[in-house]
C-alpha cells in the first residue's frame, strides 16, 4: 500500500468514504486508528436516505482483537447514528473472531459477486465398476 496524499504510512489503516454510505477501510488496525475510523463511519451516516453503512474491510491486512475491537466500535457508532453495519469482504479469519465474539451476528456480511466467492466444498465419490453396491 502506497502512501498518497491524505494518507496515513503503510502501518495505519487508511479509511475512506467512497459512495454516500460506503466506508472502505484498507491497511492494519491500530488502536489510535479506531476514533478516526468511528468519525467516518458518523460521517457516512450522515448522508441522506443512509439506511445502513457499508464497511468494506477487505483491505484490512490483521486479523486481531484489535481489529475486532474497531467492527465494535463501528457497530456501536452506526447503531447511535441509527443506522445499519454490513461488513463488506471480510477475511475468514475477521469473520472467525467476529463470530467467536459474537459480533457476526451484529454484523451483516454482504454478499459477494459469484466471481468472488470460493467454490463451495462437497464430497465426489467415484463409483468404479465391479464395486458391490452397499
Amino acid at each position: 500500500m502506497s502512501s498518497g496524499p491524505g494518507r496515513g504510512p503503510p502501518d495505519v489503516a487508511v479509511s475512506e468514504v467512497h459512495a454516500p454510505n460506503l466506508l472502505a477501510v484498507a491497511g492494519p488496525v491500530r488502536q489510535d486508528d479506531i476514533p478516526r475510523l468511528v468519525a467516518d463511519l458518523c460521517a457516512a451516516a450522515r448522508a441522506p436516505g443512509t439506511g445502513e453503512v457499508i464497511c468494506d474491510v477487505g483491505g484490512i491486512t490483521t486479523a486481531d482483537l484489535v481489529t475486532v475491537e474497531a467492527v465494535a466500535r463501528l457497530r456501536l457508532a452506526a447503531r447511535g447514528a441509527g443506522v445499519g453495519l454490513r461488513l463488506r469482504d471480510p477475511t475468514p479469519a475477521l469473520w472467525a473472531l467476529l463470530g467467536l465474539v459474537g459480533l457476526a451476528e451484529l454484523c451483516v456480511e454482504v454478499e459477494r459477486d459469484p466471481e468472488e466467492r470460493e467454490p463451495p466444498l462437497g464430497v465426489e465419490e467415484a463409483v468404479e465398476s465391479g464395486d458391490p453396491a452397499r
